[in-house]
């Protein structure tokens, strides 16, 4: 019983060191076609993209569907 307690420990350890490089390889290395893009990355490095500063007109007809959707979500019933 002791023995099958040490391998279980070992077995533990040695999945929790196995993982350390989980997501290592999990990545897709290809070319950006949008690099150097001021409307994806902005014109310097520290500043926003031009995406970012596009403003939308409200439409209040929008806030009662909004409401309705937060209410089915989050509503405390079950």
């Amino acid at each position: 019983m002791k023995g099958l307690l040490i391998k279980g420990v070992f077995l533990l350890v040695a999945g929790s060191l196995a993982s350390c490089d989980y997501q290592k390889y999990n990545s897709i290395r290809q070319k950006d076609y949008r690099a150097g893009d001021s409307y994806v990355y902005g014109p310097g490095l520290d500043s926003p993209a031009v995406q970012t500063t596009y403003k939308y007109a409200s439409r209040p007809e929008l806030a009662d569907r909004t409401n309705k959707i937060r209410q089915k979500l989050f509503s405390q019933a079950h």
